[in-house]
């Protein structure tokens, strides 16, 4: 398979890794070898005795495909074997890609801390040039790394992390009744997982600056400048998909899919990408020239991004696409922080406004499932007023509120009203 030494290093085997990374990693043909760190043991052993080889579950328009990816190499970088031969593919891998839940992760572990993985590898590579694809949901995810292997005193001559736009809708089912009435594929036999991931791999990266370096994963498509294109997902695809996921919630609905036949649920959430996020964005990065900032681009962007979301081959629960609550009504986060572009473009974001108060009730209707639900919040959705609605969101911006913040608080509060009083127009 592939180039002969070319070498693939992926870190955490999740949706991303296995449904996105690794999997474009073998259908290039480009790679002799796969290897992934993970630290779950049990599935480290399941893999090497499904013969180290995993199965993704792919969503298409009108059916779920299957792809069996052979030859992956799982090692857990906790255990001293493990972790010498992650070392070892380090310091011969050319592409590489960490896809953890945070950039946090980075440097926890110890001596299995990714930092601590790449700095020894990188130690021993003779001059070959690597790529890292760091995939963590974070605009500045591969500065972050870089600077944390920086202070380790890291070589990284002839290296590059780069940052990425992961568009790609995807989960990991643990469920075993969900698997079954979906019939999806293990990941392997005894994982008791399902990977599900959409057929979209349209992924955008930092261009690479590397001296003649050519991807092996060549379907990524590198921008000069990934800022624009960070917002376009987090204010446009995020802000709407959290939009769908919360209306659909107050509508009932257990799945995205669902919400494809509730015309409110959908007329909002095509309002407020159409007319609310897209011209804030438009205007801001017209600059660019880049045909996803103009009218007629964005219009294709939404269209097409709406019909993905409610595939329903997909599968996405609306629980699963709503949680996570503290982080997606934060201040600067995809509701808000769209809400906030959107006024300073002078667009008042109604819709995305309804969106943000389903979000607030979907809060208090969840708060015993958090750890750190904060005190301000009433313990029932009746309980919701003006005065507890503002001090709710007050706490969840954690003193981040500017001069916009009285506004966007009146247009919640208000976006609430009618939602109780079914006034969807």
């Amino acid at each position: 398979m592939g180039e002969p030494g070319r070498t693939f290093v992926g870190f955490g085997f999740g949706p991303i890794q296995s449904g996105l990374f690794a999997y474009e990693a073998w259908r290039s043909g480009n790679f002799a070898r796969l290897v992934v760190a993970e630290i779950d043991d049990a599935l480290v052993g399941a893999v090497r005795a499904g013969g180290n080889r995993y199965t993704v579950n792919i969503a298409r328009p009108d059916r779920i495909d299957r792809a069996t990816v052979p030859g992956v190499e799982l090692y857990n970088p906790r255990d001293a074997r493990g972790r010498g031969a992650l070392v070892e593919a380090i310091a011969q891998a050319d592409e590489m890609a960490t896809a953890l839940p945070s950039v946090n992760v980075y440097g926890a572990g110890g001596s299995a801390a990714v930092v601590e993985l790449l700095r020894e590898g990188l130690a021993r590579r003779t001059g070959r040039a690597a790529v890292l694809y760091a995939a963590e949901n974070h605009n500045h995810a591969a500065e972050i790394l870089t600077e944390k292997l920086a202070q380790t005193g890291a070589n990284l001559t002839a290296f590059q992390a780069v940052n990425t736009v992961i568009g790609k809708m995807s989960g990991l089912l643990d469920d075993a009744r969900e698997i079954d009435r979906l019939n999806l594929a293990p990941l392997t036999a005894g994982a008791g997982k399902a990977v599900l991931v959409e057929q979209f791999n349209r992924i955008l990266i930092e261009r690479i600056r590397l001296p003649d370096f050519r991807r092996g994963i060549e379907v990524f498509q590198e921008k000069p400048d990934l800022l624009p294109f960070e917002e376009a997902k987090l204010f446009g695809h995020n802000a709407i998909h959290a939009t769908l996921a919360y209306l659909s919630e107050w509508r009932g609905l257990e799945t995205i899919a669902q919400a494809a036949a509730d015309a409110r649920v959908m007329a909002v959430a095509r309002e407020a990408f159409l007319g609310e996020s897209g011209p804030a964005l438009i205007r801001r990065h017209a600059r660019l020239g880049d045909d996803l900032f103009t009218e007629a681009g964005w219009r294709n962007y939404a269209e097409d991004l709406l019909e993905r979301m409610v595939c329903p081959n997909l599968c996405d629960r609306v629980a699963r696409v709503g949680r996570d609550h503290l982080r997606k009504l934060a201040y600067g986060d995809r509701l808000f922080g769209a809400m906030r572009l959107a006024l300073t473009a002078g667009v008042t974001p109604h819709r995305l406004a309804m969106g943000a108060a389903a979000g607030v009730v979907s809060l208090v209707r969840r708060q015993d499932e958090l750890p750190d639900a904060p005190a301000a919040l009433p313990r029932s959705v009746e309980g919701i007023d003006r005065q507890s609605l503002e001090a709710t969101l007050r706490a969840l911006w954690a003193g981040q509120a500017d001069e916009q913040a009285p506004r966007l608080i009146d247009l919640t509060a208000d976006a609430l009203d009618r939602l109780r009083e079914d006034r969807w127009e």
